[in-house]
């Protein structure tokens, strides 16, 4: 695949980390194994499992904890949907009950998780914000610094966008398929894309959140196929909502005629990039995301660096 590196600067945060089996995927977290003495605990909350993001994300903190297993106890776990914000909440503190060392935190909103955090850190928790970056106000009302280990979301879809513009004539008409409104990510990868189609002349006629769900950006998608007989191109800011706008544009007959771009590089859409149904993608290597956090809290604990951020990499991503 033809990859452009852009590295992008993020903050970096503390987690609270905690030891113990996988969780099963339904949100709860298995009982933690025994741990030896004096070995941190990290526990890696994620978002929703049922998005294959975050799967490579669990897998690569996995692998992670089996070269280093002697040096910290891991527990891994994450939400059944990506709006389940309560269950989110309800993991962080189980990760308190369980006494963790620190949190490595993919938040579900980017407001709704600060208060139990702030809660983690009064308990002298360390806490590590990855992926989507908690909301800058709501830490300073709350008196918190959590740092932000991640990739510049905003960057890399305006990466991607300026691909998918290169393919466009000036002027034509494209929609965005947005996250969860509230989820920082989703709020810089929106500002991405329209900052490229800006530059590039192009007409946004529709912004709208999928939630980052297959499911509603292939109802929406063929929506606006069908509203907007001229639409050129979507610009979906998951790779999951990008899956469900390229089916959507295969049943309405129109593959080739509108474009489709998405953000991740997750497994599934490899093939789409490949036979041209999906034009570019980011890769913000979340199979190492969860790693960068977790080796940030551990330094922490170790009082090895003060929290602070961190630059992470994406790479746009196009046929092979």
């Amino acid at each position: 695949m033809v990859r452009r590196r852009w590295w992008l600067t993020a903050l970096m945060g503390v987690v609270v980390v905690g030891c113990g089996a996988p969780s099963g995927g339904d949100g709860q977290a298995e009982l933690p194994a025994p741990t030896l003495p004096g070995r941190p605990r990290i526990a890696l909350v994620m978002k929703s499992l049922a998005n294959e993001f975050f799967v490579t994300m669990a897998d690569g903190a996995r692998k992670h904890h089996e070269s280093h297993h002697s040096d910290y106890d891991l527990i891994v776990n994450g939400i059944g949907n990506e709006s389940d914000i309560t269950q989110q909440v309800a993991l962080v503190e189980q990760m308190l009950a369980q006494r963790v060392s620190a949190i490595v935190i993919a938040p579900a909103d980017s407001r709704a998780l600060v208060p139990v955090l702030r809660k983690a850190q009064q308990q002298g928790v360390i806490v590590v914000n990855i992926d989507n970056k908690l909301d800058a106000e709501t830490l300073t009302a709350a008196g918190l610094r959590v740092p932000f280990v991640g990739p510049d979301n905003r960057a890399g879809a305006r990466a991607v966008g300026a691909v998918l513009a290169a393919a466009l004539p000036k002027g034509a008409s494209v929609a965005i398929l947005e996250g969860i409104p509230t989820a920082f990510n989703a709020q810089q990868r929106r500002l991405g894309f329209e900052d490229a189609m800006a530059t590039a002349g192009m007409r946004v006629v529709s912004v709208q959140s999928a939630a980052w769900e297959q499911d509603k950006a292939n109802a929406i998608s063929a929506a606006l196929l069908r509203e907007h007989p001229d639409l050129k191109a979507l610009l979906a800011s998951n790779d999951s909502m990008a899956l469900g706008a390229a089916a959507a544009v295969r049943q309405a007959g129109r593959t080739g005629q509108v474009q489709v771009v998405g953000f991740d590089n997750i497994a599934a859409v490899r093939q789409l990039l490949d036979d041209g149904r999906v034009l570019a993608t980011a890769d913000q290597h979340g199979d190492q995301l969860a790693v960068f956090g977790i080796e940030a809290a551990l330094r922490i604990l170790r009082k090895q660096a003060p929290p602070e951020d961190r630059q992470t990499p994406v790479d746009v991503v196009t046929k092979r």
